[in-house]
């Protein structure tokens, strides 16, 4: 075989490969646009045929026991492939241009798997039916999800799920880190995506057993997950994050929040 064959075709491989980089980054990007557009019906009750007061048919023991477990899946996949310590030995498998792909897909799946084989739990824990209070839940409902949405692109969407990875990979350019920056929104909360999820899970005129089981076991993980994820920011930002967190409190606009510094070892700790 000529030099020049040889070249040809190394520059077809090389085409092919950025072609299934970016391919497979815009599949994963569809799935998860797919579950994160399920998940607004399945919380709301609206057009998708499972919900999460309209699963499959169970005692109340077998209804909590499977939905705990689909919850505690999607919290262990979410928080522990999220670790910094996770991805350094991941990437030995997964290529780096798409390990935040591969995290979205997951993520993503296992939603889907929660919406497959959520268990009804129908008892009414509360119902509202004065038609002021009603739409009110209803706004918020709405808004939560616009926050949630509208977060994403305050600091970097298509980054954050992994569309920028594979479009520079694509295009044979280095993957450079998002400048950290504090705009609109996260000027009044650190997390105002998780203040959103909040917000959409609990504002309902309807409360069941199922929805209250699904609300306080998000609650539950947000709370327990933000600390976590927040050493991990202190240690890759340093002082500016520092700074950020002493001045702007986590999920509750305009509450103070409390001082307190990492070190970059031991976590957490109190001044």
């Amino acid at each position: 075989m000529s030099a020049n064959a040889v070249e040809k075709s190394e520059n077809q491989e090389d085409t092919m490969r950025r072609f299934l980089i970016l391919g497979y980054g815009a599949i994963c990007y569809v799935v998860f646009l797919a579950a994160f557009l399920y998940a607004i019906g399945f919380v709301g009750n609206l057009v998708v045929p499972h919900t999460v007061d309209n699963g499959i048919a169970a005692s109340t023991a077998e209804a909590v026991a499977v939905n705990i477990v689909l919850l505690a899946l999607f919290a262990l996949q979410h928080s522990v492939m999220a670790r910094p310590a996770f991805k350094q030995r991941w990437t030995r498998l997964v290529p780096t241009t798409i390990e935040r792909s591969t995290y979205v897909l997951l993520a993503s799946l296992l939603l889907f798997l929660v919406f497959w084989q959520w268990r009804t739990m129908p008892a009414t824990i509360w119902h509202v039916s004065w038609p002021p209070a009603k739409l009110a839940l209803q706004v918020l409902f709405w808004l939560g999800w616009i926050v949630v949405l509208s977060s994403t692109f305050m600091i970097n969407h298509f980054d954050l799920f992994g569309l920028r990875q594979v479009y520079l990979a694509a295009r044979e350019r280095p993957y450079t880190n998002i400048k950290f920056r504090t705009t609109l929104l996260y000027r009044l909360v650190r997390h105002p995506l998780m203040l959103g999820f909040l917000v959409a899970f609990w504002a309902t005129p309807t409360m069941s057993a199922g929805h209250l089981l699904f609300a306080v076991m998000t609650t539950g993980y947000i709370v327990m997950a933000l600390p976590i994820e927040e050493h991990d920011l202190s240690r890759a930002l340093g002082e500016e994050y520092r700074q950020y967190r002493d001045r702007v409190p986590m999920l509750i606009p305009g509450l103070r929040p409390r001082r307190r510094r990492f070190t970059v070892d031991s976590g957490p700790q109190p001044t």
